[in-house]
């Protein structure tokens, strides 16, 4: 991408209905070099460091969840082997960085999978409105998890497998 391409990305889309960028950090370029699951990553950047990457403000199916293969797929294909951009929005406790991810040169990694039915709104840490469009509109469809009217999310699943490991 030119340095002209970065410059809109980065201010304009703001304006576009990509708000998520004014929180932004840093912005690194690199290349995805593994997909853990449907919302975390591992990134080269161009400096040769390896980072992990999680996806900000969405929430993909746990393994062993309904979706969460189709979800780490809808990923790989999206995102593996190709340059993206991440916007870090900070660190987690886990040394990933929770960011928003740009690929394709437009194309916004949280609100594909939104848009697909393949991730919740992860609306404990983002209040965006655009992302609780995204899944009310795939509800709504019935895309992807959505089809399945008893979907669990992923924070009441692992908190019910917590309460469970402790019995």
């Amino acid at each position: 991408m030119c340095k002209l391409g970065g410059f809109i990305l980065f201010f304009i889309f703001p304006l576009l209905g990509g708000s998520y960028t004014t929180k932004t950090k840093e912005l690194i370029k690199g290349k995805v070099v593994a997909i853990t699951d449907g919302d975390t990553f591992k990134l080269l950047t161009k400096d040769s460091l390896l980072v992990r990457v999680r996806v900000a403000n969405i929430d993909c199916p746990e393994r062993k969840q309904p979706f969460s293969k189709r979800a780490k797929q809808f990923v790989s294909d999206a995102i593996f082997d190709k340059s993206v951009i991440i916007h870090v929005l900070k660190k987690d406790r886990y040394g990933r960085y929770i960011s928003n991810v740009v690929y394709n040169d437009s194309l916004n990694l949280s609100h594909e999978l939104l848009k697909y039915g393949l991730a919740w709104h992860y609306v404990k840490y983002s209040k965006d409105t655009i992302l609780q469009n995204l899944e009310d509109q795939a509800r709504l469809k019935k895309e992807g998890l959505w089809k399945d009217e008893n979907a669990i999310a992923p924070w009441v699943w692992r908190d019910y497998k917590k309460k469970r490991a402790k019995k």
